[in-house]
């Protein structure tokens, strides 16, 4: 593997580290709707790591999501699950951003950095143990 993509890889997984820690103040601070944004973030930068070794890249989230989706989760390297709380984040993370009025509950906002942590550690797994790339 080419050293430049290894290097990107781990530069958006510590990216995707760095703001999950951000999502986690935020949520202290009671502030619901910026915890949601950067957990998506958080579990969105995981996955662009994954896609950085197979030297893909999107423009568009929809786009990086529905290819991580296609050749990650649909083929199993990574179980559905983890295609499913993707999709949550970012709903999620569009309604909460986007919607006038939008309230970002304690609990959602929970569940919301629970999925994204879930996400972030999966993709951890999956670079150290069958990708045998130490972060």
């Amino acid at each position: 593997m080419d050293n430049k993509v290894e290097d990107l890889c781990i530069y958006r997984y510590q990216t995707a580290v760095e703001t999950l820690e951000t999502a986690k103040l935020c949520i202290e601070n009671r502030h619901y709707k910026d915890a949601i944004n950067r957990g998506y973030y958080a579990a969105f930068y995981a996955i662009k790591a994954v896609l950085a070794l197979g030297e893909v890249d999107f423009k568009r989230h929809k786009d990086a999501v529905a290819y991580f989706n296609q050749y990650f989760v649909a083929t199993d390297i990574f179980p559905k699950e983890i295609g499913r709380k993707l999709g949550r984040l970012k709903r999620k993370r569009e309604a909460s951003d986007y919607d006038d009025f939008y309230v970002a509950s304690l609990d959602e906002t929970s569940e919301q950095l629970h999925f994204a942590e879930d996400i972030v550690m999966s993709v951890r797994d999956y670079l150290e143990h069958s990708r045998n790339i130490i972060i």
